[in-house]
C-alpha cells in the first residue's frame, strides 16, 4: 500500500456550468460522511483553466458532443434527479462563484446550501445562472438579502478569492469538473466516485 497525507477533507473541485459537477453535486456529502470526511466545496471558472490545458467542453467538440449530451440525459435518469439542459450552454459563472466565495467567508455550509441552489436552477430547472441578476435572485430566495449579494458580487476582496483560487487550480493542475483531492491523490470526473470511494473504504492502493 502507498502512503499518503491523509485528512479528514474531501477537496470538490467543480464549474457550475458542469453537469457532470452538477451530478457530483448531489452524491459528495453523502460519499464523505460514509467515511468520516468532509467535503469542502471549491467551484473554480473552467474557462480560465482550459486556456492553460487547450481544452474545450465536450458539448462542443466534433464527433463527441452528441455522445455527451446523451450521456448526460442518461446518467440523470440513472440518477433520478431532474435534469433540463440550460440554454444557452455552457454559460458564465463568475457571478455564481463570486456569490459562493462571499458566503464561504460567513458560513461554508450555507455556501453549500447556495452551490446546490445555483446547480438546481441551471440544470434542474435549465434556469439561468449567468447573469449577476440570476445569483442574486437565487441567493435572495434562500433568504439571503439582495443588496448585500448585489454588493459582494462587486467586492474586491470577493473577486480577488474567486481569483487567487482559479490560479491556484491551475497550478495543481485540477484541470476538469468534478475534480476531487483526497488523501493527495486526485480523481477527475464524476465516473471516478467509485474508485474515489473504494480508496476511502481501503485506505489506497
Amino acid at each position: 500500500m502507498i502512503e499518503t497525507k491523509t485528512t479528514d477533507v474531501i477537496e470538490f473541485h467543480f464549474d457550475f456550468a458542469s453537469p457532470f459537477g452538477y451530478f457530483a453535486a448531489q452524491e459528495i456529502d453523502g460519499l464523505a460522511a460514509r467515511h468520516g470526511r468532509s467535503a469542502v466545496w471549491r467551484p473554480v471558472l473552467l474557462g480560465a483553466v482550459f486556456k492553460e490545458t487547450g481544452a474545450r467542453p465536450l458539448t462542443e467538440i466534433p464527433m463527441k458532443a452528441g455522445y455527451a449530451r446523451h450521456d448526460i440525459q442518461r446518467t440523470a435518469r440513472r440518477m433520478g434527479i431532474p435534469f433540463q439542459m440550460p440554454s444557452p450552454f455552457p454559460f458564465a459563472t463568475i457571478a455564481a462563484c463570486r456569490a459562493f466565495y462571499w458566503l464561504d467567508a460567513l458560513d461554508p455550509e450555507a455556501a453549500k446550501t447556495l452551490a446546490k441552489a445555483l446547480y438546481d436552477e441551471a440544470f434542474g430547472k435549465g434556469g439561468d445562472i449567468s447573469s449577476a441578476q440570476s445569483v442574486v435572485q437565487v441567493a435572495a430566495g434562500l433568504g439571503h438579502d439582495a443588496g448585500q449579494v448585489e454588493a459582494a458580487l462587486k467586492d474586491p476582496e470577493v473577486k480577488e478569492r474567486l481569483r487567487a483560487v482559479v490560479q491556484s487550480a491551475i497550478e495543481r493542475e485540477i484541470f476538469g469538473s468534478p475534480f476531487f483531492i483526497v488523501d493527495d491523490e486526485p480523481f477527475w470526473g464524476h465516473d471516478r466516485m467509485a474508485m474515489l470511494e473504494d480508496w476511502l473504504q481501503n485506505g489506497g492502493w
